[in-house]
């Protein structure tokens, strides 16, 4: 009744052997992505160290906190949905599957809509380093508050661009996995006993999830 036997790949002597070597590979690869997250969290969290006044007036001056609790909000709700979908698919329940599938995916696009909103406010500011950084800008109401270092405070946003930009890629490759399994989900290609792409997927998602956990007070909540 099941598809499983010709989704075996031929290196392996059963499923339950596959789904351990992939579900052991993730892991790896959520290794390598720790050590790279963890460094650039580091780098971010010395040099605010180093230049606290500064970093806290970008935070405080210029993220929009409501964006960014309301993306944190979105993003934990996708976990909730990826988790369902791990559920439902062990159980065989294709159409409950496919819907939690579809609700992670528009709750990416979601969050990608939200963060590309503040990019273009960033940008409509010239707070862009390497493209139209200009500090401080004339928009701000009361320009003389703004006595840091212009420098420092650019330093912060290449923080800012790099890590949520890269955060953000994530998201998208995220949701072409998604669509992926979305589209097998549909046409029936899990069952009780082969559903560890949907288990795989959801553990880079949880991971992706847990990344922004760490951005969002860094990054909005410095102040």
């Amino acid at each position: 009744m099941s598809h499983a036997p010709a989704l075996l790949a031929h290196q392996f002597d059963d499923l339950a052997q596959q789904k351990e070597a992939s579900t052991l590979g993730m892991w790896a690869f959520l290794a390598t992505e720790v050590m790279f997250f963890g460094g650039a969290l580091t780098a971010f969290v010395v040099y605010r160290t180093f230049y606290s006044e500064a970093f806290a007036q970008a935070s405080r001056e210029h993220m929009h906190i409501w964006a960014g609790t309301f993306n944190t909000a979105v993003l934990l709700t996708s976990s909730l949905t990826v988790a369902l979908s791990v559920h439902f698919a062990s159980h065989g329940q294709r159409k409950a599957l496919v819907l939690m599938l579809l609700a992670t995916i528009a709750l990416a696009l979601i969050f990608l809509g939200v963060k590309a909103y503040e990019y273009t406010s960033e940008y409509n500011h010239h707070l862009v380093p390497g493209l139209n950084f200009e500090y401080p800008p004339h928009h701000h109401p009361d320009v003389a508050r703004l006595t840091a270092n212009p420098h420092n405070i650019e330093l912060f946003f290449c923080f800012y661009f790099i890590l949520t930009g890269i955060h953000a890629l994530h998201m998208i490759i995220g949701v072409g996995v998604f669509a992926f399994i979305t589209l097998r989900a549909w046409r029936g290609r899990y069952s009780e006993q082969y559903y560890n792409p949907v288990e795989v997927a959801g553990l880079y998602w949880h991971f992706v999830d847990l990344v922004w956990i760490f951005l969002f007070p860094l990054l909005y909540l410095l102040h």
